[in-house]
């Protein structure tokens, strides 16, 4: 069996890269939630 051998940098550029990237979900998350309240408060009056 091959052993492969995972570079630190490469690995820890993934997981910058994955937070960078989840970062981006949760700010995309935080509008669609904001748009929802507006629609619902809207839809109140």
């Amino acid at each position: 069996m091959l052993k492969r051998k995972v570079e630190t940098s490469s690995f820890e550029e993934l997981i910058k890269k994955n937070k960078e990237e989840i970062l981006k979900d949760k700010e995309e998350l935080e509008k669609i939630e904001k748009r929802l309240d507006e629609k619902y408060l809207a839809s109140l009056k």
